[in-house]
């Protein structure tokens, strides 16, 4: 059997290329969805165009995987600007940041992606950065300690953070902007499909992409990630196109049902309807039941099942509803509160 091999360096860079494609918008006019996000943008963009000075300093907060770090390219990109990115967690010290803001230029861009998670000395170490464009570096210790004014150039500082609460009330003041990103629709989510696939090369029977854009939770990196597993399926089991059989039975195989729901989801519920009789369970309870990280079930698992209307947050903890346990086809019972009244616990007894 013949086995094709790549013989010249150009066919070589160009099955490279097609592999490492990315699936990132790089202008506004690529970007799908979060449209009242995006009009303020391209105002915003344009004006600072206009007087050739540099944005404000925004900040973008949500759930994860619904664009944030795509904006901030994006934004730097219609700015004409270079990005520099960087995490909250990866800066411990105030020389870590300060090696970022001085090789920054003028209208340039740093993202800090977690930015909630800055440590309160560098957040501090911020505040006269992001204001007034300079800082008060401490250099030495003990008696030969000496702080230095170092002045920077006019930059951008953009934030991504999925905890909005975490953040101080004098960080979060110095943005100029706010932008939350919200879930996107199904429609929004099958044309961010419909563009991958074109990127990918890959052809779709008609109702499959809506099909993959239904069980993505409204987020367009599950999405585009679910894609790239039906692809590989289609691969193996199929012809290479996406049919509606061959997406049912890589989705079935990947545990995705028909709302979106994974394993680590339903094991969330059922450990709520189970362990903890349907709630209220509060969250470090549920976390150690299931062995995962409280962030884990706050950040991934939560803010979907809570805007299905899975799970109530309650001040006494989380509490399971009824259109959770008809899903899951478990039985639903309400635990008796003060204004209840008579048991309304189902024993399950006939």
């Amino acid at each position: 059997m013949a086995i094709d091999r790549v013989i010249t360096s150009e066919s070589k860079n160009e099955a490279e290329e097609n592999f490492n494609v990315s699936l990132r918008p790089k202008q506004l006019r690529e970007c799908i969805g979060q449209q009242k996000v995006i009009d303020k943008l391209k105002i915003a963009i344009e004006a600072a165009k206009k007087r050739n000075e540099p944005l404000e300093h925004i900040l973008f907060y949500g759930p994860p995987g619904l664009g944030k770090t795509t904006l901030a390219n994006v934004v730097a990109n219609e700015m004409g600007a270079n990005i520099r990115c960087t995490s909250g967690p990866a800066l411990t010290k105030q020389g870590d940041l300060m090696g970022l803001l001085s090789n920054i230029n003028t209208g340039d861009t740093l993202f800090i992606d977690e930015i909630h998670r800055l440590s309160t000395p560098v957040e501090e170490f911020m505040y006269p950065a992001m204001e007034e464009f300079r800082v008060d570096f401490t250099v030495d210790s003990g008696l030969h300690a000496k702080t230095i004014n170092f002045p920077l150039k006019r930059f951008t500082l953009i934030g991504a953070t999925t905890r909005a609460g975490l953040l101080s009330a004098p960080m979060r003041s110095r943005f100029g902007m706010l932008y939350h990103l919200e879930f996107y629709n199904t429609a929004d989510l099958t044309l961010i499909l419909k563009r991958s696939a074109k990127l990918l090369q890959l052809n779709c029977d008609e109702g499959t992409l809506n099909l993959i854009a239904t069980r993505s939770r409204g987020t367009p990196r599950i999405a585009n990630r679910l894609l790239k597993r039906v692809r590989d399926y289609a691969q193996v089991k199929g012809q290479g196109e996406l049919t509606t059989a061959i997406v049912e039975s890589s989705l079935k195989m990947e545990q995705i049902d028909g709302l979106g729901l994974d394993e680590l989801d339903r094991s969330f519920l059922r450990a709520l309807a189970g362990v903890y009789e349907g709630g209220p369970a509060g969250i470090e309870a549920i976390a150690a039941t299931l062995g995962e990280e409280r962030d884990t079930l706050e950040d991934v698992v939560e803010p979907y099942l809570l805007q299905l209307g899975f799970v109530r947050r309650t001040n006494r903890g989380r509490e399971i509803t009824k259109q959770a346990c008809e899903h899951l086809g478990l039985k639903y019972s309400k635990k008796p509160t003060a204004d209840d009244g008579p048991e309304l616990f189902d024993s399950g007894q006939p």
